[in-house]
């Protein structure tokens, strides 16, 4: 199963709905890095409010792909983390390293919009269309 990844502007959005097997995840990951590369991609918004439970599989993959994201050039912000996801997060000595986190999505493309301000990027994702270019 792949997860649709939207594209807004310079800005990507992926929103992650179900439990992830560890191939699904995996591709999701390359997805990611993939499309990054490709339209070279200023942010990345990871939405994962659906999301239960978080394994520690599933939050390394999260933090791994926040970290090529940003190696490639992309600001990261997680969006949605539900309490009792943080509470397990913490309680396995896992955090979401690499990335900021955000309450919902509108906060995270806000975050990401000032972090790409910041650094002088000019380009934001406001006023261009969406763009489906995730799944098949």
């Amino acid at each position: 199963m792949r997860i649709p990844i939207l594209r807004l502007g310079k800005i990507l959005m992926a929103s992650i709905q179900l439990d992830l097997t560890d191939a699904d995840a995996l591709q999701f990951q390359d997805d990611v890095v993939r499309k990054i590369a490709e339209i070279e991609a200023l942010g990345v918004a990871i939405d994962i409010t659906a999301l239960e439970t978080v394994d520690s599989y599933m939050a390394r993959v999260i933090n791994d792909t926040a970290s090529m994201s940003r190696m490639l050039g992309a600001e990261v912000v997680i969006c949605g983390v539900q309490p009792y996801v943080a509470m397990t997060l913490v309680e396995m000595g896992r955090e979401l390293l690499g990335a900021d986190c955000a309450f919902n999505l509108e906060q995270g493309l806000r975050i990401l919009q000032k972090r790409i301000s910041a650094r002088g990027d000019a380009v934001l994702a406001a006023g261009e269309r969406d763009d489906y270019i995730g799944a098949r």
